[in-house]
């Protein structure tokens, strides 16, 4: 703790209150494979040695043989992946750059998507992450043929700026620009999108 970020805490009480009375964030969904009492620094090395390396076919492959359900291969960037990932029998792939935060100069995610869309459409689900803010957004990745999409910072920023309720907000939000951006093009449904809008 600095000084800079105890006059920043004074200045938002109520957050300080509510932080103390639940306690600081946590990776709770890793929580079960941490080992106890990470300080952050430790906790960044154990990061780093849990998500390192490349997942390639010798990784998922296990994965995709002991799982029977539904499984989906996120992080797909290319026509290679996508290839790999019907070949070993995914059900769906996301197409993700993971928000681009390690390569901002790599390709975007929508530009991936679509020369996958058009081997695999019809073969199993094409879903988008990463870059996508706004209903606009959302109403050109399925003009470009996503069956559906993922945001994230979109809700962050909600819930950063509203508390609990940011979600519902954002949501709203991303409702009602989508729903206006339908109307303006005269479509009924989303599945209309790549007739209007590509």
């Amino acid at each position: 703790m600095t000084l800079r970020n105890i006059l920043q805490i004074m200045t938002r009480p109520e957050w300080a209150v509510k932080t103390l009375l639940h306690g600081k964030p946590e990776f709770s969904n890793m929580k079960p494979y941490m080992p106890k009492g990470l300080d952050m620094k430790k906790l960044g090395d154990f990061m780093n040695r849990t998500f390192s390396g490349w997942l390639d076919e010798e990784r998922i492959k296990p994965i995709r043989d002991s799982w029977k359900g539904k499984l989906v291969l996120k992080g797909v960037a290319s026509m290679e992946d996508a290839d790999t990932a019907f070949r070993l029998g995914f059900d769906g792939l996301i197409v993700s750059n993971h928000g681009g935060r390690q390569l901002d100069a790599g390709q975007s995610s929508i530009r991936a998507m679509s020369p996958i869309v058009d081997a695999y459409k019809e073969r199993m689900k094409i879903m988008i992450d990463s870059g996508l803010r706004s209903g606009p957004d959302i109403a050109r990745a399925m003009a470009k043929g996503a069956d559906f999409c993922f945001l994230g910072r979109t809700f962050m920023y909600g819930v950063g700026a509203l508390g609990r309720a940011g979600g519902d907000h954002s949501i709203a939000i991303l409702k009602t620009q989508l729903q206006q951006l339908l109307e303006q093009l005269s479509c009924e449904t989303c599945s209309q999108l790549p007739d209007r809008l590509v």
